[in-house]
């Protein structure tokens, strides 16, 4: 059986990555940030998710890029405006 030291363990998560920003009024968390930032996406000019999602579409169809991460913050991005924008 393998012992594990939890204080070292947990000292390495970040768990302010998954914390959210209000951005215009958009939730993004602080790693979906750190993406759209890394591929240059103008988060900043858009007033929606909607939006956002647009322009990381346009980034995937442009580029032939290893880009799993922006993949997935925009179905993240997706979940997060369906369920805050359909109407219950």
């Amino acid at each position: 059986m393998t012992d594990y030291n939890i204080e070292e363990l947990v000292s390495q998560i970040d768990f302010s990555k998954n914390s959210f920003q209000d951005i215009h009024g958009m939730m993004l968390t602080n790693y979906e940030i750190d993406v759209l930032k890394k591929y240059q996406i103008p988060y900043l000019n858009c007033n929606s998710l909607k939006e956002i999602i647009y322009e990381i579409e346009e980034v995937l169809m442009d580029g032939d890029l290893d880009s799993d991460d922006l993949e997935s913050i925009s179905k993240s991005i997706s979940e997060r405006d369906y369920y805050q924008n359909t109407n219950k």
